[in-house]
């Protein structure tokens, strides 16, 4: 593919891992010159199991029977939340550990099958992409989906067919992996939504003053924007008024207005912009899943959760979303656990086992 290459596959000395990751390289095409100045080469972590090694011929040769597609080792793509790369989550702590060691624990114990994950890299200049396409940020699904897909799969020799792909990810990795799943059925057969961003009236709305406060003092967009790059520590309250530009940024792209984002409020008096609001609403996966969610009917596993006491109200999002997809003849399973929205990575100890499984069958 032009402009997409991989590198020598190096393993990385992850301490404690019995697996291995490696590092792939994709210059991509889709996201030169995008419209934030963003870097088009991007890497890409890739984790493969204890015992399995990349082909020897490279690139893979897709696989051509069903019995060549049954015997690939499924892939999922890992997407990381707002502010994060895919590569944060190879990093553990010592109370902590990394996506990879929780996984091969759950191996080790019988409770996961075998599987290859990748991590894409989705970071923007504004903190995150959604996963999505957008003139005011660049063709962030086009690069995932068209580029990194091919790429991880010729490489490694895993995945190669929609049954053996699935997506899963938290908090707008979590969107990511349901706006992937819904917008592209045909490329994926299971995904693990963790305190994804839907129900946008309950968790996107409740902020809007904060980021109107903050444009207020900055003088507008540009002002915030060269007022957030510049501080040398980024405040939560910050962060929070960071967040809603990034999400106008995927939702509501405008090239007339400053920095080709249509804000969902008039900044100078906060007032709801109700057509640039139902512009939002129209990438909410509960509203999407009410539309049309009977797509998801066929997935090996859909699968949700979300705190009880999350910040941003995503546990009724979950609950209304969940509920859609049953409306929908969608076999969804849901659950809730005792906690907040931050620091809850353990969760994909929940998810593991049922999504390698569900692909691995």
């Amino acid at each position: 593919m032009r402009g997409v290459r991989p590198s020598r596959l190096l393993g990385c000395a992850a301490l404690m891992l019995k697996g291995r990751l490696h590092t792939l390289v994709c210059e991509s095409e889709v996201l030169r010159g995008n419209p934030l100045g963003d870097p088009h080469v991007r890497e890409l972590p890739v984790y493969l199991p204890p015992g399995f090694s990349p082909p020897a011929r490279l690139p893979a040769p897709p696989p051509r029977t069903a019995e060549e597609r049954a015997a690939r080792l499924p892939l999922v793509l890992v997407l990381a939340g707002f502010t994060g790369t895919g590569g944060n989550l190879l990093r553990g702590t010592p109370w902590e550990p990394s996506f990879p060691e929780r996984y091969e624990r759950l191996l080790e114990g019988g409770l996961a099958a075998r599987c290859a994950f990748a991590f894409p890299d989705g970071f923007t200049r504004l903190g995150g992409s959604q996963y999505m396409n957008s003139p005011a940020t660049g063709r962030y699904e086009d690069h995932l989906l068209d580029e990194l897909v091919p790429l991880v799969e010729s490489a490694c020799g895993v995945g190669g067919s929609r049954a053996r792909r699935g997506l899963m990810g938290r908090s707008s990795g979590g969107y990511g992996a349901l706006h992937l799943s819904l917008q592209h059925p045909d490329r994926f057969a299971a995904l693990a939504s963790h305190s994804g961003d839907c129900a946008f009236d309950l968790c996107y709305r409740p902020d809007f003053g904060k980021l109107a406060a903050a444009l207020d003092r900055a003088g507008g967009v540009a002002g915030f924007l060269r007022e957030f790059e510049a501080a040398p520590r980024k405040t939560s309250a910050q962060i929070v008024a960071m967040n809603v530009l990034a999400m106008a940024s995927a939702y509501s792209p405008d090239p007339d207005e400053e920095l080709g984002v249509a804000l969902p409020f008039e900044p100078r008096t906060g007032r709801l912009r109700e057509d640039v609001w139902q512009r939002w609403l129209a990438f909410d996966p509960v509203a999407r899943v009410q539309s049309y969610g009977e797509v998801l009917a066929d997935f090996a596993l859909v699968y949700l959760d979300a705190g009880t006491r999350d910040e941003y109200h995503l546990q009724f999002g979950a609950r209304q979303l969940a509920e859609a997809l049953a409306g929908k003849g969608v076999a969804v399973r849901h659950e809730e656990f005792e906690d907040g929205h931050m620091g809850t990575g353990y969760r994909y100890e929940a998810s593991l086992p049922l999504i390698t499984r569900a692909l691995a069958g």
